[in-house]
């Protein structure tokens, strides 16, 4: 039965992946709040399972004309060197701290989405 939860787990964080909104941070709570794997092991699990819902999900941006290409380029000009530094960074840092600093990411973010007043541009983008 635990499969079964699992896979709608899985499923939930394939769906919000699709809108680009975090379903990669559902599937870490998922895997370490209830099936108890260590912080490191779930970030590398989400990793591989993002790589799985980017591609199909960068599909349907594009063909619906909702790419930023030169935004795509600059993000990834920075990000590939971040990731490999914060990979690195990670590796040495006590699991203990790693879980708190996610914890305090996930409030931060939490507290910014209901705290957050949209500018009037920003209501026809949605």
């Amino acid at each position: 039965m635990s499969w079964l939860f699992g896979a709608l787990a899985g499923l939930a964080a394939g769906v919000l992946s699709g809108f680009g909104i975090g379903g990669g941070t559902l599937l870490i709570l998922w895997l370490t709040l209830v099936q108890q794997m260590e912080q490191l092991r779930a970030g590398g699990v989400n990793l591989l399972y993002f790589i799985a819902c980017a591609l199909p999900a960068l599909w349907g941006h594009a063909k619906n004309g909702l790419l930023e290409k030169q935004a795509v380029l600059w993000c990834a000009a920075g990000g590939v060197p971040a990731c490999i530094a914060g990979a690195l960074l990670a590796s040495w840092l006590d699991v203990a701290l790693l879980r708190r600093g996610f914890g305090v990411f996930l409030l931060a973010v939490g507290l910014r989405e209901v705290f957050h007043r949209r500018k009037p541009e920003d209501q026809r983008s949605r």
